[in-house]
């Protein structure tokens, strides 16, 4: 089963996935902004989808440059041609053609594809600058002829999705605000009680009352102001997913439930020191028990 497949749609989301398409429709390029765990790509991928048009995705890189989007003339071809016309003489000729090839973000604005640029705040602002000319005027200027500059047109069913994550995160460049202007962004957060439940149902394949159990607990965790991170809807799945594997799921007062609970929420903090990381369980602990004890 595909992610499309598996793609939970609630009303919440369900708003949220008919204003995107509208946007996209009229022509105009969606962001997606919000946290990491948000289920940002998942939700760009399943709009994507909608469009039954090839789909190109492509993940933000502090190391992408121009040609990397775009293309670059790449190699040598060495072409040689023996004349044997006079016995006597064997000529040889060769020939050296530097080949362009185009890159991801050229292929899909000359085919019409709908590209997902995941992160692609990742990616220097200087080299997101290709996109200006693309999103405004429709156009896009290449070197890929060997005498000069070529102007190509953007395919009209080209259609861009963007995801980012916020500027405070490592390795996430401010976006530019010429950029910015040329987009409709949408913020993610992470979703209601019965999205969450219902997220790891699909994709664990787990009983309402697991679900409901899982997903109270990290909720309760995010609530917590003083623990500098929120597990994300991915920690949810992974204990889900766990839980499943290890037929836990008639036995949810076992130990191992709970460890199962403490390692992945813990993994998202394993850089802590020790004393952060004895409050951290601590305070899980807590929830924990208080969550086990109402189910």
């Amino acid at each position: 089963m595909s992610i499309h497949e598996k793609f939970v749609v609630t009303p919440q989301i369900s708003s949220l996935i008919d204003r995107s398409l509208i946007y996209l429709q009229a022509g105009f390029p969606i962001h997606f902004k919000g946290p990491a765990g948000t289920g940002k790509t998942a939700l760009a991928v399943h709009i994507a989808n909608k469009f039954e048009r090839p789909v190109m995705i492509m993940f933000g890189n502090e190391e992408f440059e121009r040609s990397d989007l775009l293309g670059n003339s790449y190699g040598l071809k060495r072409k040689i041609v023996f004349d044997n016309y006079v016995s006597s003489v064997a000529k040889q000729q060769e020939e050296v053609e530097v080949k362009w090839i185009d890159g991801r973000i050229l292929q899909a604005c000359k085919n019409g594809y709908i590209l997902i640029y995941d992160e692609f705040t990742r990616s220097r602002p200087e080299t997101n600058n290709v996109f200006l000319s693309i999103l405004e005027e429709k156009i896009i200027e290449t070197n890929s002829k060997r005498n000069g500059k070529e102007v190509i047109r953007i395919h009209p069913d080209f259609r861009v999705i963007f995801t980012s994550n916020p500027v405070e995160y490592a390795g996430v460049h401010k976006l530019q605000d010429a950029l910015k202007d040329r987009m409709i962004t949408l913020s993610l957060d992470f979703p209601d009680r019965e999205t969450e439940i219902q997220i790891l149902k699909a994709q664990a394949k787990i009983v309402t009352k697991i679900a409901e159990t899982i997903v109270d607990i990290i909720r309760r965790f995010r609530e917590l102001k003083d623990m500098n991170f929120s597990p994300t809807i991915r920690s949810g799945i992974i204990i889900a997913k766990s839980i499943k594997v290890s037929k836990l799921e008639t036995k949810l007062r076992e130990e191992l439930f709970k460890q199962i609970c403490r390692d992945v929420i813990l993994s998202e903090k394993s850089n802590s020191t020790a004393l952060e990381k004895e409050k951290i369980i601590n305070e899980l602990n807590k929830i924990i028990s208080d969550v086990f004890d109402k189910a």
